[in-house]
């Protein structure tokens, strides 16, 4: 174990996060997700490159007036011009105005890049690095070294990448950060290169005293966080990453990964462990703000991560969740879930039913019908683990404690295409039958388009029954066709997410029909919101979302 050892995180979302496809940050944007980074504790946070934009001019002259609590902003660029003093360069006078303590500078470690990219002689290069390095740091700042491209760099010509990490540090840099730039480097290789460059450079030995070694990784091959930890291993001390592994191209290092490996797994120190219990907040939080879906089967953080759908895997998490889990998903702040589909068995069953509330006896013959009945359904095209409300009323139908609110007798729909309006407006209008308390009514409403008109018209019929009604809202719909060679007679599964204003809740419907299958979602919608307004309602709170 290496609880000795502190492993220091550096995080890069706002600036090489922010260079992935699909993110555009606003300046809010930035500012609340460093302070989400901050309440984490994670001790650097690159804020992005000062004078790049205005957007970045202005985060930072926000943070000089409300600071971060824990973490050090950095501020991030590039080393001098060619033949031109950094105190010269008004780039590096930006750097300054940002007014940070810690700048990031990148520089050319590959020889290729020198003469190819910088159109400069290698004696230039280091020329660069060494006088940017000493500028800096006369202006009271402290330095990390970013050595681009510098694996590339080290297989190509090594004597030189050498040479570039010898001049910052004897420049006075704090850290020297080895960046896999391409992205394109294996673990064996980076393990292997990192333990020579730390033979052959005797001062960034155990003690470390004349500067600290970083590692920098891309995920081009996949390999990003084995990489990183692979650095670790041989020696280095900070590693930088952004959350959920965001970045350009394939993106960078995942520190929601990164970290509880290290922390976990080898034992390093990065979080406090009641800061480690923010990670999964953290990083769904994040995904919102940069409007990304969370990725449901990312390690540890995902939802999915611990989610346990096999009857085999359930029945022996419930005795003993070390069967099927390598670790406590509360250590990451993530949690449990039993899902129910057709590979379901009794225990899923038995599991819901408790987490509803629901009384149920294993000797009971109803269990075994309802476990029958869900797996028919789901190969009818059901899916109930995204659909726990519908799972509800189908297990309350078989153990006959299903409250019959109201009876439909049928609807119908029509719509008009006004092809004359510039965005091609879709009117429907729906007229449903309906029985509650033995009275019949027939209403009919409009909507943007049928099932909107479908809800609106069912509302209006029972609304003069059950007033909370009001209350209830479609917040989401999702359609999702199920044997698309069928063509237009292909079986639609339809999705409908329904909320009182506290909570939300998710029905199902299937039909070759989209508007039956609508039509089902939406009714079972209401109908459970209305169980959730019942005497009995405590019973229910616990597998409903509170917004």
């Amino acid at each position: 174990m290496n609880q000795e050892r502190t492993i220091w995180l550096y995080d890069t979302t706002l600036r090489d996060g922010s260079q992935g496809e699909g993110i555009a940050l606003s300046l809010d944007d930035k500012l609340k997700i460093a302070r989400k980074l901050d309440e984490m504790g994670v001790p650097f946070i690159e804020g992005g490159w000062p004078g790049a934009n205005p957007k970045d001019v202005q985060f930072f002259w926000q943070l000089q007036e409300q600071p971060l609590k824990q973490a050090e902003i950095v501020a991030f660029c590039s080393t001098r011009r060619p033949h031109q003093a950094a105190a010269e360069d008004r780039m590096l006078q930006g750097i300054l105005a940002a007014g940070t303590r810690w700048v990031t500078i990148f520089g050319k470690s590959w020889d290729l890049h020198v003469t190819e990219s910088l159109k400069t002689s290698l004696k230039e290069n280091l020329a660069m690095i060494g006088d940017t390095i000493e500028y800096l740091r006369s202006c009271g700042r402290k330095v990390i070294y970013d050595a681009e491209h510098w694996f590339d760099g080290y297989k190509n010509n090594p004597d030189y990448a050498l040479e570039t990490l010898k001049t910052a540090l004897d420049a006075g840099a704090e850290w020297l950060v080895l960046c896999d730039t391409n992205g394109g480097t294996l673990p064996h290789e980076i393990g292997a290169i990192v333990t020579e460059m730390v033979t052959k450079m005797p001062e960034l030995k155990s003690d470390r005293s004349g500067g600290k070694l970083g590692i920098h990784t891309h995920n081009d091959a996949g390999t990003a966080v084995g990489n990183a930890i692979a650095a670790v291993m041989a020696g280095a001390d900070m590693v930088q990453g952004t959350i959920n592994g965001y970045g350009e191209r394939c993106g960078n290092a995942n520190l929601c990964t990164l970290i509880p490996n290290l922390q976990l797994k080898l034992g390093y120190s990065c979080l406090e462990p009641e800061q480690l219990a923010q990670l999964t907040q953290t990083s769904r939080a994040i995904s919102e703000i940069v409007n990304l879906a969370p990725e449901d089967n990312a390690p540890f953080v995902g939802r999915s991560a611990f989610a346990h759908k096999a009857g085999v895997h359930v029945s022996a998490v419930e005795r003993n969740p070390i069967t099927y889990e390598h670790l406590d998903p509360n250590l990451i702040g993530n949690q449990r879930r039993i899902v129910i589909s057709d590979q379901s068995g009794l225990s899923n069953v038995f599991h819901y039913a408790e987490k509803f509330g629901i009384s149920l006896n294993k000797q009971d013959p109803a269990c075994r019908q309802i476990l029958a009945k869900l797996k028919a359904l789901e190969n009818d095209g059901y899916q109930f683990e995204a659909a726990e409300a519908s799972f509800e009323l189908l297990m309350r139908s078989a153990l006959n404690q299903r409250p019959q609110m109201f009876q439909l007798q049928g609807f119908r729909v029509h719509c008009d295409l006004d092809r004359e309006e510039a965005y091609m407006a879709s009117n429907a209008l729906a007229t449903i039958k309906v029985e509650v308390n033995g009275r019949k009514l027939l209403e009919v409403a409009e909507g943007n388009g049928p099932v909107s008109a479908l809800d609106s018209a069912l509302r209006k019929a029972l609304v003069k029954f059950y007033p909370q009604i009001a209350q209830f809202q479609l917040t989401d719909y999702k359609v999702r066709i199920l044997d698309g060679a069928a063509g237009t007679e292909a079986k639609t599964r339809v999705l409908v997410e329904s909320s009182n204003g506290l909570e939300r809740w998710t029905t199902v419907g299937v039909s070759t029909n989209i508007l039956d299958a609508s039509y089902q979602a939406v009714v079972e919608g209401i109908e459970y919101g209305l169980l959730l307004q019942t005497a009995d309602k405590t019973k229910h709170t616990s597998k409903s979302t509170s917004l």
